[in-house]
């Protein structure tokens, strides 16, 4: 898990944000891993922009699924409300 901070299911936004400053100092070579972890740090950032608007939450959705898919376990496994699957 990245970073604790309030309860995503309370308040997403709050959430978002205290994701982004260790999103900032995480490093790596692996060129894949860097790319996940940069999308998901500009889908939390626009998240918490946005206050947590639709758009912005699937964002999250799909990069947190992208980083989880090279790094289980690395992010929170979100699902989309009222869809099924991931």
């Amino acid at each position: 898990m990245l970073s604790d901070g309030p309860d995503p299911g309370y308040y997403p936004a709050g959430y978002a944000q205290a994701q982004i400053l260790p999103l900032a100092h995480v490093h790596t070579s692996d060129r894949s891993l860097h790319a996940a972890i940069v999308a998901l740090d500009a889908a939390y950032r626009r998240d918490f922009s946005t206050n947590d608007a639709a758009g912005a939450a699937r964002a999250v959705i799909k990069a947190s699924n992208r980083l989880n898919s090279i790094c289980p376990g690395a992010a929170p496994t979100w699902k989309v409300p009222g869809a099924t699957g991931s």
